[in-house]
């Protein structure tokens, strides 16, 4: 039945849409996908394979004399161009863009080198100044500590990109802070594994509210499907995401139990460390926006934040979700970069391990098919 099941030859499925159809045709599969995906026992040594964090760079404020950084031309007319660009996103968790001319068609023109904009609450594409027209205070002059966007969903947005589009000589502060929170989240488990711990095990509510506004008439009212912790990891124990915005946190406590005894306490301790670690000079990468030059973070990895500022600022941007930067980005490492580096991995160590050497593979058109899935 399992082999049935996972059938991807071309008579078993349709190779456009990847959904099976009845057939009385033979399956046939590559040896390498059997051993791969063998389940009892498991015949694969995942702790030989790379992780999924392990071709990221982590980074501190010294970066700033040598920040990851492309030019627009380069991603507006070649696909190599936009594959240097997410591959640096992926690398840093952020990437500089210069050369945009300084109008919003132009930047919407180039997140859209990457996929679709998110739609959100905020709209899709933003060009905005300091109004409060959203009821949010990234739409007010006040200093901003860093933080993730949308913790209030249940699948926060992937990329963020921002553009000054108003001449620095308008108003007077408002510098941009960026700090690599998968690098933060290392130094506190290297110096404080219980906080750690205890902030990737509890979770905690989030919430936006807001006035109403004409394509949400009755308000802003988001809340997600449920609790999150600050630190979120996949099923090999790799930090994959970081939920935090203080501004955003909802009440703790209440009902459930995860906050009873002396927990509460230890949890304010974890977050006061947490929160003096991405307040220390070192981690924070601070910088002034110039209309020209662009500046997009992956909002799972990166906090954000601004000094306050005062006079008129106008700014654009997008959101990207994540699923969608990382699907183009995989796309793309296939065509210029060689394939997954964990695909490979895996590939060299089952040809060690098992002698596949001469064994026959599936046809052409087949192995075409198993490609996503090898």
């Amino acid at each position: 039945m399992w082999l049935r099941d996972h059938c991807r030859e071309e008579h078993s499925i349709r190779l456009s849409t990847e959904s099976a159809f009845e057939s009385s045709y033979s399956s046939f599969y590559p040896w390498s996908f059997l051993i791969e995906h063998a389940y009892n026992p498991s015949l694969v040594r995942q702790e030989q394979l790379p992780g999924a964090n392990d071709h990221k760079i982590y980074w501190d404020k010294s970066i700033a004399s040598d920040p990851p950084m492309v030019n627009y031309e380069q991603v507006m007319t070649t696909e190599e161009g936009v594959w240097e660009w997410l591959k640096r996103i992926d690398t840093y968790g952020f990437c500089l863009v210069s050369g945009i001319p300084g109008t919003p068609e132009a930047t919407e023109a180039l997140i859209r080198r990457i996929a679709f904009i998110r739609e959100t609450h905020y709209g899709g594409f933003w060009d905005f100044t300091a109004n409060l027209e959203h009821g949010d205070l990234a739409y007010s002059e006040v200093r901003l500590e860093a933080h993730t966007d949308t913790t209030y969903f249940t699948d926060p947005c992937g990329l963020q990109l921002f553009h000054l589009l108003s001449p620095s000589t308008t108003h007077t502060g408002g510098h941009n802070l960026l700090v690599d929170g998968f690098r933060a989240a290392r130094v506190l488990q290297d110096q404080h594994p219980e906080h750690y711990d205890l902030l990737s095990n509890l979770p905690i509510p989030s919430h936006a509210s807001g006035s109403g506004s004409a394509s949400m008439p009755s308000g802003v009212h988001m809340r997600p499907l449920r609790k999150y912790p600050v630190f979120n990891h996949d099923e090999n124990g790799q930090l994959v995401m970081v939920r935090w915005n203080g501004d955003d946190r909802g009440v703790v406590g209440g009902g459930g139990g995860a906050f009873e005894g002396e927990t509460m306490d230890r949890w304010y301790d974890a977050l006061r460390t947490w929160e003096g670690i991405l307040r220390s000079d070192e981690a924070q990468l601070w910088s002034k926006m110039e209309v020209g030059t662009a500046v997009i973070f992956d909002n799972l990895r990166v906090l954000h934040g601004r000094s306050a500022f005062s006079g008129s600022r106008r700014l654009c941007g997008a959101y990207v979700n994540g699923d969608d930067y990382r699907s183009r980005l995989r796309g793309l490492q296939r065509q210029f970069g060689g394939g997954d580096p964990r695909l490979a991995a895996l590939r060299a160590q089952i040809k060690e391990r098992w002698g596949l050497a001469g064994r026959s593979e599936p046809s052409e058109a087949g192995s075409k098919a198993w490609e996503g899935y090898l």
